[in-house]
């Protein structure tokens, strides 16, 4: 039986997708999580008991990223259609479409202020659109193969990009012009993002690495092979101190980037884990997979000494001998390896229950297929508010 710091912890799954969920993304207030499938929907699920999901058709192929807006109010989409939908995540489902590109578009992201979004697209390029007008801005043009993903720094100033051009991009949007280039010579990107300070990005690798860099030495910090296949996906903990990561080898590991080492790996679907996402509280993080379930796991990392928290679980797993764990200063390039001992937690073999349930599901949507100026003027309304 687990301890009773077992940390972190499966709270629930969410069964409804008919194909690999793509990615998850929870709403600002935490009451929400969101996610996006093959199957060409994008599903609103939500936490109060006995709540139902919403399911929205719409896209025409794959949906490949799915982002709440900062207010909540909003949640947009990107597709295998070349496409991006706004959605109202209520039972109307009411969306309007963006034609954003002359390819797959593979991410989509809002800036912080919520004024802005960026998509990027096996087409090269990525866009900046204006949210309440719904209108192009610009476009970024320097990768010269598909682009994998494009974020915002949490500041808004910047944009990072990773593409199968085998770099990570630093853009600054004031000028729309590359300042920084990160090259990888062994391997493109999957994805990439900023921490929660922006002074950092990482990078998760299809040759199985997860790197650390520095955009104000334009150095590389960290360099993590803990994975056994590709990384398809990573999220910040909101305090900036732990990273976790998604990968094809079917699970998910969270990282202590001050001890600069592998503190957890976590098994629960059975594929390929194509995303990850902390809630903007830290307490909760979710994770879809090609099984096309949802996993939304239970943590507390800032509540307890996580030093505190390995040695009671190594004790646990390793009675007798405990392996040694070497404290590894964090900002230097070198190699950290999964050779170290990380704590293995495998819901399977749990009997506690997980409050999982399959919650009804309503297929909504379908009858706004094109509602460009309702989303219009939902988004100005708010912004009126708001002032």
């Amino acid at each position: 039986m687990a301890s009773a710091l077992e940390d972190p912890a499966l709270q629930r799954h969410f069964k409804g997708h008919k194909d690999a969920v793509t990615y998850v993304d929870f709403s600002p207030d935490g009451k929400q999580l969101a996610s996006s499938s093959a199957d060409a929907c994008v599903m609103i699920w939500n936490f109060k008991p006995q709540s139902r999901a919403y399911k929205y058709p719409g896209h025409k192929e794959a949906v490949t990223c799915v982002q709440f807006s900062p207010s909540g109010h909003l949640v947009a989409s990107s597709s295998k259609d070349r496409t991006v939908r706004l959605w109202a995540p209520n039972i109307k489902g009411e969306s309007s479409v963006l034609k954003a590109h002359t390819a797959v578009v593979r991410c989509v992201n809002f800036s912080s202020d919520g004024h802005t979004f960026i998509t990027a697209s096996d087409d090269k390029s990525i866009k900046a659109w204006n949210l309440h007008r719904q209108r192009f801005l610009y476009s970024l043009t320097e990768h010269t193969n598909w682009v994998r993903c494009a974020r915002f720094s949490p500041d808004g100033r910047l944009i990072a990009s990773c593409s199968d051009d085998k770099t990570v991009r630093i853009w600054d949007i004031t000028n729309r012009l590359c300042i920084n280039t990160f090259v990888d010579y062994k391997g493109h990107s999957n994805y990439v993002d900023f921490n929660p300070m922006g002074t950092c990005v990482a990078s998760a690798g299809v040759d199985s690495t997860v790197k650390v860099w520095d955009i104000r030495t334009n150095k590389l910090l960290q360099h993590y092979q803990v994975h056994n296949a590709g990384v398809n996906s990573l999220s910040f903990h909101p305090s900036g101190n732990y990273l976790l990561t998604a990968s094809n080898d079917g699970t998910v590991k969270i990282l202590d980037l001050l001890e600069g080492r592998l503190i957890y790996t976590l098994h629960g679907h059975q594929g390929p884990v194509l995303s990850v996402a902390f809630s903007k509280s830290g307490d909760q993080f979710a994770s879809g997979a090609t099984d096309a379930q949802v996993l939304v796991w239970k943590t507390n990392f800032d509540k307890y000494n996580i030093k505190e928290i390995v040695k009671l679980q190594q004790k646990r797993t390793c009675p007798e001998a405990p392996p040694h764990l070497n404290d590894i200063y964090p900002k230097t390039p070198h190699l950290h390896t999964s050779s170290g001992h990380s704590i293995e937690i495998n819901p399977m073999f749990e009997l506690a229950d997980t409050q999982t349930f399959d919650p009804p599901i309503i297929d909504v949507g379908a009858n706004f297929p094109y509602c460009r100026q309702r989303i219009a003027d939902f988004v100005y309304s708010y912004h009126i508010h708001r002032t």
